[in-house]
């Protein structure tokens, strides 16, 4: 049976705003981070959601909190479950960096980075760094297990950039080493299917929610 998948990128943090490369940093919301996971929470509060599942990282974990804050209905799924396999892509060394200083810092290593060497793997800082591939697989195989548990249900996945960016190549046959033609907007809904092990691509980049609601002037 199919398995509708709700994936969803956590809202901002002040790390976010200044190109700041968190990784596996454990960083929280911002203000606007904020409100935009409680836009989304509005926006999802009358969709059966049967499982949310977010990675361990306060700023996906906080996000997913929110959605399930607001759930209404019989049934309605208010407890997150937490999957470390659904983090963001360990960047070693980089990690707590902008991106300006890695590029000036690690010029050989940055311009891997960018050119999109799906094997090359960052210096070690704090944490051993991942590659591409690496992450992709472990990514993959989360939101996988994820899919396989609830057959012919509808499970939202917060989770992080990186992670989304996985799902888009995964499910629309992008190559792992291709330039990245599409935006990854924090707090917007992206809908996938998954069946027979395999993913597939309903709808991206829903982000009407988050636009700030105004209101006409009273004369």
């Amino acid at each position: 049976m199919t398995t509708s998948i709700l994936l969803i990128r956590h809202g901002e943090t002040a790390w976010n705003a200044v190109r700041r490369l968190q990784g596996h940093i454990d960083i929280p919301l911002n203000l606007e981070g904020q409100r935009q996971a409680e836009a989304l929470a509005s926006a999802l509060a009358s969709e059966p959601l049967h499982a949310i599942i977010a990675s361990d990282l306060q700023r996906a974990l906080q996000t997913a909190q929110a959605v399930a804050g607001q759930q209404r209905g019989a049934g309605a799924q208010r407890k997150v479950q937490q999957d470390v396999q659904l983090r963001e892509r360990c960047y070693g060394v980089f990690e707590g960096m902008l991106y300006a200083d890695i590029e000036r810092t690690y010029p050989a290593e940055f311009a891997a980075w960018q050119a999109r060497d799906i094997d090359a793997v960052m210096p070690s800082g704090e944490r051993v760094a991942e590659s591409f591939r690496q992450f992709f697989q472990r990514c993959m195989d989360g939101i996988a297990a994820w899919g396989e548990r609830h057959p012919g249900q509808t499970i939202a996945i917060v989770a992080h950039g990186g992670v989304l960016e996985c799902a888009y190549r995964a499910a629309t046959g992008m190559t792992l080493d291709s330039p990245r033609d599409f935006q990854v907007k924090n707090a917007s809904i992206n809908r996938f299917t998954f069946d027979n092990g395999r993913l597939a691509l309903q709808s991206w980049g829903e982000s009407a929610h988050l636009e700030p609601l105004v209101l006409d002037d009273i004369i």
